[in-house]
């Protein structure tokens, strides 16, 4: 199933590029029955239907595999261990995201030359303030149904943690919850590969209203922003990819191949939750058993957006650079420290780069209306960022693993094993019978 999935998607992305492209170019827009934005909202609803199931799945997923994975874990001293191996990593990663996009923008300096005279505040909207204070206390949910509802990321981080915690407390008293929390992981877990089957149609959708919407040679016209952005992302993924195979070894190529398909989910709707299920699911596979994943994952949305901060940093100095606007070192080390603290916990907003590029180049008193002139082109900018963050987060829920000592033998790649997600949600597919010698290659 999974090799013909990924085959699907490809061709529902070219299907999508080629459909928008010709109704860009063969249908009028303004017409009588605007023909034209028919075609736009069909295309549209086609990945808004696939991306509100995918939400559907995000909270109680993430409630029960956290529950689940600390509850198995049963050592407080672990959790706390592999928390702050991974808060460490996050840091890290987060340093050389935002940094290499300060250091790439200012030698590349695409902002130059860029006309400004089309770009108007009321493109952008309200601008969002900056509140450190707001932000920290944002954190803690006063409602975990709300938080549940909201699909608030990281308040369900916080009480599946402290939830988890509990029924590991309580010992026998809480087996029967933990034991429906299993099931709950199960289920979502199954719903995922119903969902899945939908993803090409949602990928050609998606791509066919961006490309009937602003066309193609939207990108001839950014040309030097868009290609020295994913040059950057280039670099930044063999730096991630490069500290992974010092743990992983010669498994980081295995890791590239389990993680594509959500990649390339990722990529096409330009949604990181669209791509968390099936990332669950192919770290399962990889050998990371779900009481890892259960928690990095999460918790990698909320702090680990490598993707998301370079892009953050990128389009701040470019915006600068449109305006002839000088920044000293000293202004780009705080706008770097400034985008570190409010990136954090925004996976769960469409479109939050936006929103916090905004706050802070209000923040630094740069022209807020420079924000207009990357609208244009978001998407495709959108399309990179999203899938850098999921193979931010699968490098380094893998290399935390490993450095535990508890990263597995990998299931086959393209194997139909519709029982594994039960495996995985409740004891690290420790259910899997599987002959080490298979993988003799892949685990030198």
């Amino acid at each position: 199933m999974d090799r013909r999935l990924t085959l699907y998607i490809l061709i529902g992305m070219v299907l999508g590029v080629v459909a928008g492209w010709l109704v860009f170019t063969l249908v009028p827009k303004g017409m009588e029955g605007d023909l034209h934005g028919t075609f736009l909202k069909s295309f549209g609803l086609l990945s808004s239907i696939f991306l509100n199931l995918i939400k559907m799945l995000v909270a109680p997923l993430i409630l029960s595999t956290i529950v689940v994975g600390i509850a198995h874990m049963g050592d407080s001293a672990a959790l706390g261990r592999i928390g702050f191996r991974a808060i460490t990593w996050f840091i890290i990663a987060s340093l050389i995201s935002i940094g290499l996009g300060l250091l790439m923008v200012n030698l590349t300096q695409p902002g130059l030359g860029v006309d400004t005279s089309g770009a108007s505040a009321k493109a952008v909207g309200e601008v969002a303030k900056l509140d450190f204070f707001e932000f920290v206390l944002h954190i803690f949910p006063k409602n975990a149904i709300d938080a549940l509802a909201t699909n608030n990321i990281l308040q369900i981080l916080v009480f599946s943690l402290f939830a988890g915690v509990a029924l590991s407390a309580i010992g026998e008293k809480g087996a029967p919850l933990v034991r429906g929390a299993d099931a709950l992981a199960e289920m979502m877990l199954q719903i995922t590969g119903y969902v899945m089957r939908f993803a090409p149609i949602a990928v050609f959708g998606a791509l066919a209203k961006v490309v009937a919407s602003s066309g193609l040679d939207i990108l001839w016209t950014y040309v030097k922003l868009v290609g020295w952005f994913y040059f950057s992302l280039a670099i930044l993924w063999t730096i991630l990819l490069s500290i992974g195979a010092v743990f992983l070894r010669g498994r980081i190529w295995t890791l590239i191949r389990y993680i594509r398909e959500p990649m390339m989910i990722a990529f096409s709707t330009a949604s990181s939750e669209a791509a968390l299920p099936k990332l669950f699911e192919q770290l399962d596979r990889f050998g990371v058993p779900r009481r890892i994943s259960g928690f990095m994952l999460p918790l990698g949305y909320s702090f680990n957006l490598d993707g998301s901060m370079m892009y953050m940093s990128f389009a701040t100095i470019f915006i600068a650079q449109a305006y002839g606007i000088e920044l000293s070192m000293g202004t780009q080390i705080a706008i770097l420290l400034t985008l570190m603290i409010s990136s954090k916990g925004v996976a769960a907003v469409p479109r939050a780069s936006l929103v916090v590029i905004t706050g802070t180049l209000a923040m630094f008193g740069l022209p807020v209306e420079g924000v207009a002139i990357i609208l244009a082109i978001d998407q495709f900018l959108d399309m990179g960022r999203t899938a850098t963050n999921v193979v931010g987060n699968a490098v380094a829920t893998s290399v935390i693993t490993k450095w535990e000592g508890m990263l597995e033998a990998p299931e086959p790649e393209f194997v139909e094993h519709p029982h594994a997600p039960a495996h995985g949600a409740a004891h690290g597919r420790a259910g899997l019978e599987l002959d080490p010698s298979n993988f003799e290659d892949e685990t030198k």
